[in-house]
């Protein structure tokens, strides 16, 4: 008996959280897509001037930075050429290296230092849009001359703030914000491959 109502909660828990997940999707349908359209438009911007993108994020927005570059180093869904797109999260001995010496709040504002030039995108990701880390990377980013893209939650906090070209999902659930940061990856991908590939 005591199974059974273990098992009852945990499909509740499933058909709360795909509730969720289904309900806040639904509320973004809603948005301007114009973040979107021009965070695309940046992307190809760059892309087509033999610029290249540098993306990176803490945890699991680190994981959807490498996916963005997976993706377009890769292929998402055309047979292509492949761009230069860079996960700063990607080299553990660069990452740990900068991390020892300098001290993790300049892991990636190092790097766009040393990889970044005008011209070329910073597209940075974090839930809390507060992490020091990327907050600083894209402080250098807009230094140096790059267009800044940023991937948001809450209230975008200080990163949404410094980027020029915002998207944000105001929610306070981290999962629920990672989700939808995956759909709207996807979404970028699927537009410039469109646009660079037409």
């Amino acid at each position: 008996m005591a199974e059974q109502s273990s098992g009852g909660d945990r499909r509740e828990v499933v058909d709360e959280i795909l509730r969720d997940a289904a309900a806040l999707l639904e509320t973004v349908r809603g948005f301007d897509p114009a973040p979107l359209l021009a965070a695309a438009d940046a992307i190809v911007g760059a892309l087509r001037s033999n610029g290249k993108v540098l993306t990176f994020g803490n945890g699991g927005s680190a994981s959807d930075a490498e996916h963005l570059a997976a993706e377009l180093v890769g292929r998402f869904a055309r047979e292509r050429r492949g761009w230069p797109v860079v996960a700063l999260t990607a080299d553990s001995s660069v990452v740990t290296s900068i991390g020892n010496d300098l001290g993790f709040d300049q892991v990636f504002a190092r790097q766009i230092e040393a990889l970044g030039a005008a011209g070329d995108v910073a597209l940075a990701i974090s839930t809390s849009g507060s992490s020091a880390n990327v907050v600083r990377g894209i402080e250098a980013a807009e230094r140096a001359g790059l267009r800044c893209i940023a991937l948001t939650g809450r209230d975008g906090g200080a990163l949404g703030r410094a980027a020029e070209i915002h998207l944000n999902v105001p929610h306070d659930t981290t999962a629920r914000v990672q989700e939808i940061h995956r759909v709207w990856i996807h979404v970028l991908c699927e537009l410039v491959e469109r646009e660079m590939t037409a």
